[in-house]
């Protein structure tokens, strides 16, 4: 798969902006990558991360250049071992491939039965698979929206095998690849998310549908995008199907899962997403993400932009462990995570939270610095009179 910042040029000119602004976009992310050094796809597990947390511009700017984030990780004496073990990769593709298997069939009679029963059944078990092979990544967006658009007029079961959707993030076209999209005789679209984590007795660890949830939720924002260029604009279902084993075999079982709460926040979230070519201007002269430097000066380009950490990028970001440790070193409160960020205010590290709540900084009438100082004489009244 390509990676989007290769092929910004054509798609952010297909948007209308100058030629010569997405060339240039182009390079300038060329160079903070390193030279010849091949870009990082933007698939929908890092776009949902992102949308997670959109006051990162460290993490928007890596992944909008393609920056290998896990061998940076590791360049700079803080890897992560972040990423999907090599075993149950293996096992995934062969669970998908027996879902998939038949020419479908099993796999519609599951779209069907959990989010469709009133739909008629595939006529003598026929399920249509169009071929979405095209050179290029822009060529495979392109053979997908022309089958998606020859589905819904033809009214059949469609089964659209790892099919290729474009979105824009920050001002960067983003390529996606939903593990499969069916169309309904209906004219709807489904998306469906295929994971190896067991279903067992019809429930799965929650912390991995929801997971499984953002990242389907970004599908469904590139298919509507798709769909609002056909005429009549077909509807794209808020409810996708998750497939999973069912307990601690290899037979495939599903779920409704409605991502409508996901996809509103997504879209939120990457709408308030910094453009790349912003926080690339702000950069000092020489900048570069190469891992091939001095160490010193790669930690130095990494300083450079600013981030914004929260516990929960440990299972999200490669980059976690070296941001946890230079938010720890710098006092910042984010580094206890979102709610006592929020809980706080205007007080953005540890520092400025103690003076607060000693008396020596602060407005009292800020509802933080109130609740501090009341917390403060509290604690020291039950110890006798140790301050904080």
């Amino acid at each position: 798969m390509n990676a989007f910042p290769d092929s910004a040029s054509s798609a952010t000119s297909r948007q209308g902006a100058p030629p010569k602004q997405a060339t240039a976009l182009r390079h300038r992310l060329a160079e903070l990558r390193g030279p010849d050094t091949r870009p990082q796809p933007l698939d929908a597990r890092r776009l949902a991360a992102l949308a997670a947390n959109p006051g990162c511009d460290r993490r928007a700017l890596l992944d909008g250049a393609g920056v290998d984030k896990a061998a940076l990780a590791g360049a700079i004496g803080a890897p992560s071992g972040f990423g999907q073990s090599q075993f149950a990769f293996v096992r995934g593709n062969a669970f998908e491939a027996r879902v998939k298997a038949d020419g479908g069939a099993e796999l519609v009679r599951l779209v069907r039965s959990r989010l469709l029963p009133d739909a008629p059944e595939p006529i003598g078990g026929e399920v249509r698979r169009p071929d979405l092979a095209a050179p290029g990544t822009e060529g495979r967006v392109a053979r997908t929206a022309l089958a998606l658009r020859e589905a819904v007029g033809i009214r059949a079961w469609t089964l659209l095998d790892h099919p290729m959707l474009a979105l824009d993030v920050a001002g960067t076209p983003a390529f996606l690849e939903p593990d499969a999209v069916v169309v309904d005789p209906g004219g709807g679209i489904s998306v469906v998310e295929i994971k190896s984590f067991p279903m067992i007795d019809g429930f799965a660890e929650p912390a991995k549908v929801g997971a499984a949830a953002r990242q389907a939720a970004v599908y469904v924002l590139a298919l509507e995008a798709v769909a609002a260029r056909l005429d009549p604009a077909p509807p794209v279902a808020h409810t996708v199907l998750l497939v999973c084993p069912r307990d601690f075999s290899n037979v495939p079982t599903a779920a409704a899962v409605d991502v409508r709460k996901q996809r509103s926040v997504t879209r939120r979230q990457l709408a308030r997403l910094t453009r790349v070519e912003d926080i690339a201007a702000a950069l000092p002269e020489g900048v570069c993400f190469a891992v091939d430097q001095d160490p010193g000066a790669l930690r130095a380009a990494v300083a450079a932009v600013p981030a914004s950490y929260a516990p929960e990028c440990l299972a999200a970001c490669e980059l976690a462990f070296h941001c946890r440790e230079r938010a720890g070193a710098g006092g910042e409160v984010t580094a206890l995570g979102r709610g006592v960020r929020g809980e706080l205010g205007g007080l953005a590290t540890v520092g400025a939270v103690l003076s607060a709540a000693r008396g020596a900084s602060g407005d009292p009438a800020d509802p933080a610095v109130a609740a501090l100082r009341r917390a403060a004489a509290l604690r020291a009244e039950a110890l006798g009179g140790a301050a904080c």
